[in-house]
């Protein structure tokens, strides 16, 4: 893929008290609204794209404009069948409550493994690689995060669709035939000339007579009284 393009979208690039530094991007637009002719990209890579987006669906409806056909999309996200999934819950609820919580903002609307799949079925992908990881509650504390480090060594056997994260590898397909060029034509088969059918199925094979025994002549034969003709 000799051409790569990073876009960012336009409330990343407008926040000016982003908690991690941003990276140069090369374009600056809205997931719902990619700067690509249709069936321009061989990949699209969604590192937690839809989980900030306004509209998901319709960033996965752009995603699969632009994609060739046979095009690979990559997402990953946030599970909320997990521990970090948990702890976002947990932020939202003591913020109706009025109360405090340590947890930054900025994680967005979750969207769970199976739903995503769903959505991504409904727009002719297909599902090729599936993948969890990140089993460790969301601490801070590394203290803590090493003394829980057997979670990703057992969660990865045991419970592996409860990971923190996921990555999901879908590839467009698109239903119809396609050209195959000339590769397909087979070369004719060249064969003799071609004879009647009476001389194929009833070919006379000519006489050929013994070297031991000589064919005796008509005349001979009625001399020697082997051969009548007409009545006595």
């Amino acid at each position: 893929m000799p051409y790569r393009w990073y876009l960012r979208s336009c409330t990343e690039q407008a926040a000016a008290d982003a908690p991690w530094p941003l990276a140069a991007c090369d374009l600056v637009a809205e997931g719902a609204g990619l700067p690509f002719e249709a069936a321009s990209l061989d990949l699209v890579v969604m590192p937690h794209t839809l989980e900030l987006c306004e509209d998901p669906h319709a960033t996965l409806r752009e995603a699969e404009r632009v994609l060739v056909p046979e095009g690979q999309l990559v997402i990953t996200g946030l599970n909320p069948v997990s521990l970090w999934g948990w702890h976002h819950r947990r932020k939202a609820m003591y913020q109706r409550l009025g109360w405090r919580d340590g947890v930054q903002d900025g994680l967005g609307h979750l969207i769970g493994y199976w739903r995503l799949r769903d959505w991504l079925r409904l727009l002719g992908f297909e599902v090729q690689v599936s993948r969890f990881g990140c089993w460790r509650p969301a601490v801070q504390n590394t203290r803590w995060l090493a003394r829980m480090a057997w979670l990703d060594r057992w969660g990865a056997r045991w419970w592996p669709i409860l990971g923190g994260a996921y990555m999901v590898v879908a590839v467009k397909r698109v239903p119809g035939g396609r050209m195959l060029g000339r590769a397909w034509k087979k070369a004719p088969v060249r064969v003799g000339a071609a004879l009647p059918a009476a001389q194929r199925h009833h070919a006379v094979q000519p006489h050929v007579s013994s070297p031991a025994v000589q064919p005796q002549s008509e005349f001979t034969a009625q001399a020697n009284g082997k051969l009548f003709f007409g009545s006595r």
